[in-house]
């Protein structure tokens, strides 16, 4: 009965004050101390660990070429406490990122695909023809069995003392999502929050014991369909520029939604003369597939704005180009937003995220330009091309309707992640624990 009635007075609560998130959110706002931490954090490389890592693809390497690399932004370094750091992760990125060590990495490790790209090739297609057959918008549906894991460490928490957890739980306001069923719970007690909070979560506490770890784990069940939208450039209608939508998802939003001139110049020059809203996310979505390499990217709460920082250091994972698509279709008068969650390919399950364009007469459109990248083994096909243009594949968690939003129950402290939810958030009456003292991950995945 006490978890029927925490779930009850959570709606409750959030029906009762309708409250949205504020910029002026004390969980969102971390100090240049903690932002510096968080920073040394990620860059935890040392100059000799580069080199080390770089010598077996450039046996006779030279301080030069280490220094051209970090002028072109190719290898993101700092300087912390007076030493040279880099990125957790420059060197792998290096690959990823330069066209000619791209080369040399592939001239010793072979190239390859990765393995949701290699999936996906073939099943898109199916997928539209079943839309067309069909005449609907949701097919091939496929059911997850899904156990989450969220361990804090050994003493993270003094004995005695109640760990606060929220981990990611599927949205059930999605056109994609249907039948979703909590199986197990580590805990008796826990609170699933509504779909009024852009952030889901189901929410657990513990109470820490010496020297051993704090572990959460719960079990659920969804079926995720394919979403997918035939419709011509045509079908899209004139906005309602008065309306609470186009005002709200055409506007600005601090920090990272900016329209800056450089934003501004850019998106002008994609849909100069343009007037059909899905030409000129076409348009777009084109341009960052070809423009910006997929790399490993640093924690977002450390990055002011993260279009701005995919557009100078001319790479991006998937919600830092998320969030430059969003900024560009909105500053060109298109409405879009965030959406977030897991990719659950089989063989390449992560998280991942993608946005939503909103098409006047079609509606939200899922819309996934990291998964554009990639798709060079269709380029001849028009429509598998551009398939993330109009829709997602069915291997998805939805947990997030926006970025940085709202949590229930309310976080206390400063947040590990002020953009995303995916891995989750945890804190006790001391403080946030960061992503150095827990990890928490997707465990086992049933396709059915």
């Amino acid at each position: 009965m006490r978890r029927v009635l925490l779930v009850l007075m959570s709606t409750l609560a959030i029906c009762g004050c309708g409250h949205r998130v504020s910029q002026g959110d004390p969980t969102l706002d971390i100090t240049d101390a903690e932002r510096e931490a968080r920073i040394a954090l990620d860059f935890s490389r040392d100059s000799a660990w580069i080199v080390d890592y770089l010598k077996p693809y450039y046996p006779d390497l030279t301080a030069a070429q280490v220094a051209a690399w970090e002028s072109s932004k190719a290898l993101e370094g700092r300087v912390i406490d007076g030493q040279k750091r880099y990125f957790r992760n420059a060197g792998r990125n290096l690959f990823r990122i330069d066209p000619e060590a791209r080369k040399v990495f592939q001239a010793v490790n072979g190239v390859t695909r990765d393995v949701e790209d290699v999936y996906l090739d073939g099943y898109n297609r199916e997928v539209i023809a079943e839309v067309r057959a069909s005449g609907k918008n949701l097919v091939k549906p496929v059911d997850f069995l899904i156990r989450y894991e969220l361990t804090v460490k050994p003493d993270a928490v003094p004995d005695g003392e109640t760990v606060r957890a929220w981990m990611p739980y599927p949205r059930e306001d999605q056109n994609s999502i249907t039948s979703v069923k909590l199986v197990a719970a580590s805990e008796p007690d826990y609170i699933i929050a509504p779909d009024e909070v852009e952030h889901k979560s189901i929410y657990m506490e513990k109470k820490a014991e010496a020297g051993k770890p704090t572990v959460f784990s719960y079990t659920f069940s969804f079926t995720g369909f394919n979403e997918w939208y035939d419709f011509s450039p045509e079908d899209c209608k004139p906005y309602n520029t008065g309306s609470d939508l186009y005002k709200t998802y055409t506007a600005e939003r601090k920090t990272h939604i900016i329209f800056t001139d450089r934003i501004k110049a850019l998106t002008d020059s994609l849909v100069a003369g343009e007037t059909n809203p899905y030409l000129k996310v076409k348009a777009i979505y084109g341009w960052i597939v070809k423009t910006f390499p997929w790399a490993s990217a640093r924690e977002y709460s450390t990055i002011e704005n993260i279009p701005m920082y995919v557009l100078e250091n001319g790479h991006g994972d998937c919600g830092q180009v998320g969030l430059l698509l969003v900024t560009m279709c909105r500053c060109a008068g298109v409405p879009a937003r965030w959406q977030s969650g897991w990719m659950l390919h089989p063989g390449a399950v992560n998280m991942h995220d993608w946005s939503e364009v909103y098409y006047e007469g079609i509606g939200w459109v899922p819309t996934d330009v990291s998964f554009g990248r990639g798709r060079d083994g269709v380029k001849d096909i028009e429509e598998e091309y551009y398939f993330f243009t109009k829709g997602l594949d069915a291997y998805r968690l939805i947990c997030n309707s926006d970025y940085s939003g709202q949590f229930y129950p309310v976080k206390n402290f400063i947040r590990s992640e002020t953009v995303d939810f995916q891995r989750g958030e945890v804190e006790w009456a001391g403080g946030n624990l960061y992503f150095n003292q827990w990890s928490g991950w997707i465990e086992e995945i049933d396709y059915r």
